[in-house]
């Protein structure tokens, strides 16, 4: 007989609710009154579990700091797949744009709102340049950043724009940028000419 999961918690339910509602309606806009009412519990009952919004709004925002999954795709696959990843979710109809650009938007006041924004959007960043790292690029923290303001570019146009094609004209951009250092894009043999250059004046030394 099979078993049923588990249902959530009462905390996990808390921040499931906060987690939707102020993605979709706004951290500002969403106050415990809403998400209380939302669960169907008392305000006293939301306290016992997260002690203050503050404590909420940090739980939402650990709760969205989420590390890229192992792949083992190639690192152009890895960082053009990214894109396609984000047209994805442009075409979502859920889709907010970026909750730690929203957060530090509505709360850019709080230093604690600004630091993890700041980490998330450095820990992606570096997430490119390890990938850049193993192709061999001569610049692998530049190019990390740019290819990093590409996705963050293309999620504020398709915001104004309500357009998943941006997506794909950022990584029309991001494969120029990967050409423009040498790496070779294009089938799942992607490498870095100068580094493959350097492979072949080792194993003829």
């Amino acid at each position: 007989m099979a078993t049923l999961p588990a249902k959530p918690d009462m905390k996990d339910r808390i921040l499931e609710t906060a987690d939707r509602l102020f993605y979709l309606q706004g951290i500002r806009a969403v106050g415990v009154d809403t998400i209380a009412a939302e669960i169907g519990i008392s305000k006293r009952t939301l306290y016992n579990h997260f002690p203050s919004k503050d404590a909420l709004i940090a739980a939402y925002l650990a709760r969205r700091f989420v590390a890229p999954r192992p792949s083992d795709k190639s690192p152009v696959e890895q960082i053009l797949g990214t894109f396609d990843s984000l047209e994805r979710r442009f075409s979502a109809k859920d889709f907010r744009g970026c909750p730690f650009v929203n957060a530090v938007a509505e709360l850019g006041e709080d230093r604690s709102v600004r630091k993890v924004a700041v980490a998330f959007k450095e820990s992606r960043r570096l997430w490119f340049r390890d990938l850049l790292v193993q192709l061999g690029v001569a610049d692998p923290d530049a190019l990390a950043t740019q290819l990093a303001l590409l996705v963050d570019g293309s999620i504020a146009q398709d915001l104004v724009r309500n357009d998943p094609a941006m997506a794909r004209a950022a990584k029309e951009a991001a494969t120029v940028l990967l050409r423009n250092a040498g790496v070779k894009v294009g089938g799942s043999g992607s490498t870095n000419k100068r580094a493959a250059k350097k492979q072949q004046a080792r194993s003829a030394s």
